[in-house]
């Protein structure tokens, strides 16, 4: 098994709860954003000294969940500052974005870092959408032809002219092209059956949030394997990526007194303002609205908040207890899955910084040893 340490970046000293989406940033001191930045790269520059195969990070916009709106800025740190972890974008959100852009920083940070790129192709979560003014009823068709527009750009040599639905360019050649041939490794999100036709046509590697329970994440997995034979290719173990929250730590009782207090963080303030923005897409989009789509949205959400932590490690939608336990979800996961990667989110709300460093030292000393070999 191979593991990501993902990083949401998220501001965890907001005063009061914000309500609305775009949140206020009154009062919010940037010289302290500087020492969170600071904390938060050598968190990910030295999690790779402490066993972890991936160092991974996403975009968000306007709002204390993350305060990393360019995932790529991040990366070009981490593939200066590391040599072996692959450095994983999850990831652009296409469709928000100018395609040949993403393309060239891409190709840039695949060069810099010696051919180590796995490039998020994601469309994001509906509330983005606002920040951007782009209609969220256009995601998925802007998502399809700028897929195709960047694996052509980084892999034709020739230049050559795009005359698309959303994008047109007259001319088009990136320099440099990426060191991985014929493209860097890309990795799609496939929660449900349209996103997973699509990453199994592009064959890239499919990654769930596992969030509800394991049933309906090995339901989403299935599917993706049934489409991808349909395409002619059988996913391996190191196609199919499950996101988690995770916390560590000496004892299980310790690690989920961390994990609670780090999760009413995180659903009391980081996702009020994200939930408001959420609802306004979900009541004036014509593909989130008053379809099947937009009432399994909104039943992740609801589902995210309410549930225990015991509840959670039940289910399997997180990993949370000492090394042992966590050994075992994971295998459990490994069993039930067949995922061979995991997308680790170490940085929980505002757990505090002792306790991910301890989470850290213990995955190298007593989890990894155990599971790496899965």
């Amino acid at each position: 098994m191979k593991f990501n340490f993902f990083h949401l970046m998220p501001y965890p000293d907001f005063e009061g709860v914000p309500h609305e989406w775009p949140v206020s940033t009154h009062g919010v001191d940037s010289r302290k954003v500087h020492e969170l930045y600071r904390s938060y790269v050598e968190e990910m520059v030295d999690a790779e000294d402490y066993g972890f195969d991936w160092l991974g990070c996403n975009e968000h916009h306007y709002s204390p969940y993350g305060l990393n709106p360019n995932p790529n800025l991040i990366a070009s740190i981490l593939a200066n500052r590391t040599k072996k972890a692959k450095i994983a974008i999850v990831g652009n959100l296409l469709p928000l974005l100018n395609p040949i852009r993403v393309a060239e920083e891409y190709a840039v940070i695949d060069v810099m870092s010696g051919g180590r790129l796995i490039a998020g192709f994601l469309r994001g979560i509906p509330h983005e959408y606002i920040a951007y003014n782009i209609p969220p009823s256009e995601s998925r068709s802007r998502l399809r032809e700028a897929t195709e527009l960047i694996i052509k750009a980084w892999t034709e040599d020739e230049p050559f002219g795009w005359e698309g639905e959303h994008y047109q360019f007259p001319a088009v050649s990136i320099w440099p092209k990426p060191i991985q041939k014929p493209h860097p490794r890309i990795l799609m999100s496939a929660s449900n059956e349209e996103s997973a036709e699509f990453v199994a046509k592009s064959r890239a590697i499919m990654g769930v949030t596992l969030i509800q329970d394991i049933a309906s994440a090995k339901r989403a997995i299935e599917h993706f394997k049934t489409v991808a034979r349909g395409y002619g290719w059988q996913p391996t173990p190191d196609d199919i990526l499950v996101g988690q929250q995770i916390c560590i730590a000496d004892t299980d009782e310790e690690a989920r007194e961390h994990m609670a207090r780090a999760q009413a963080y995180f659903h009391q303030t980081l996702m009020r303002p994200q939930r408001s923005a959420q609802q306004l897409v979900l009541q004036q989009s014509r593909y989130y609205t008053g379809s099947e789509v937009g009432e399994n949205f909104q039943k992740r959400l609801a589902t995210l908040r309410g549930r225990t932590v015991e509840e959670q490690i039940e289910a399997g939608s997180i990993i949370c207890g000492g090394p042992q336990s966590v050994v075992k979800q994971i295998k459990r996961l490994r069993n039930e899955l067949g995922c061979g990667l995991l997308n680790l989110t170490v940085k929980v709300g505002n757990m505090p910084t002792q306790v991910v460093r301890r989470g850290m030292e213990l995955f190298r000393d007593r989890v990894a040893p155990e599971v790496a070999g899965l």
